[in-house]
């Protein structure tokens, strides 16, 4: 068997996942282009628009732009590649690639999570803390919450793949489309040690249910104390119902994924698992960004106000 590892930093992976799409490789590319300048549009779009105007320059439109930019992030670290791969009749990826590809797919998902995180707890803060929202939501707190979002999942997913690049490799076929730490990882010889793997799986793991309980129970908080009042019920379904619905979407997508990834069948075919892998990169990239912009208020207006412009 083939041997990789640290020493073999020249060799490549092959993406065999590809395998199935030689019959209608055009039309996949063309639609697959289509839709990552879909993607680039609404973020770009989105992003720009609460930049460039100072009526949303607040915590909560400033936390949405970061979940824009993440999904930028994310998609680019897979689309450009799976791209040039269609049109090729080669599926490889260099190691250094697949570690890389890998680190920005573990990231961008921590990070979509870690952003909705902080977000629940902005809407925490402005509907059940009202009086105290402006005194702790300062410039300072902002920048410190969006830094937090970024860093953390860039620090644990950097030791995540350092740990991976370590091992000898005993194999070069991922069977998908895209590199995944934990599909490296099963390619270790087996007298690899992969105990550091192991635990360090379990640590992210402790960390995304700490995200994941920290959201549900601000959100049960939210709903028992707008129950009281008229005005935060309203309040509550201008500015929450969209975060909530992109919550419940992700909460699913997620646990799908990780599911599949270690317990799946691999009896199903090759393009469904494709799909089932690449959920997180084609829903919600495009939903979040539709989701707030017909929801809430402010974006919505913003938006029909420059269609209205144009259109004179």
């Amino acid at each position: 068997m083939t041997r990789l590892g640290t020493e073999g930093l020249n060799t490549h992976f092959i993406l065999s996942g590809f395998n199935e799409t030689m019959n209608f490789t055009v039309p996949l590319f063309s639609v697959t282009l289509l839709y990552y300048c879909v993607i680039l549009f609404f973020n770009i779009s989105l992003v720009l628009l609460i930049v460039l105007d100072e009526s949303l320059h607040e915590p909560m439109y400033i936390f949405l732009s970061s979940l824009c930019i993440n999904a930028l992030y994310g998609t680019t670290g897979f689309y450009p590649k799976f791209l040039s791969d269609l049109l090729s009749s080669s599926h490889r990826i260099s190691y250094e690639g697949c570690l890389l590809q890998a680190f920005i797919m573990y990231s961008c998902v921590c990070c979509n999570l870690s952003i909705v995180a902080v977000m629940a707890f902005d809407r925490y803060l402005a509907i059940c803390r009202p009086l105290h929202y402006h005194s702790f939501m300062t410039k300072r707190r902002l920048s410190q919450l969006v830094c937090f979002s970024w860093l953390t999942p860039f620090c644990v997913f950097a030791i995540n793949v350092l740990l991976t690049a370590r091992l000898k490799l005993c194999g070069i076929k991922i069977q998908r489309v895209l590199c995944l730490n934990w599909l490296i990882v099963q390619l270790a010889c087996p007298e690899a040690d992969t105990f550091s793997n192991n635990i360090s799986a379990y640590v992210i793991l402790v960390i995304i249910v700490s995200h994941w309980l920290f959201i549900i129970w601000t959100y049960l908080y939210l709903i028992k104390t707008c129950v009281r009042s008229r005005e935060d019920r309203v309040k509550f379904m201008q500015t929450c119902v969209p975060h909530l619905t992109s919550v419940i979407i992700n909460f699913t997508v997620m646990v799908f994924d990780a599911m599949y990834l270690r317990f799946g069948s691999r009896d199903l075919p090759q393009s469904l698992q494709n799909f089932i892998t690449l959920e997180f990169l084609i829903i919600r990239p495009v939903m979040n960004p539709l989701m707030y912009g017909f929801k809430l208020s402010k974006i919505r207006n913003r938006i029909l106000s420059l269609i209205y412009l144009k259109g004179k």
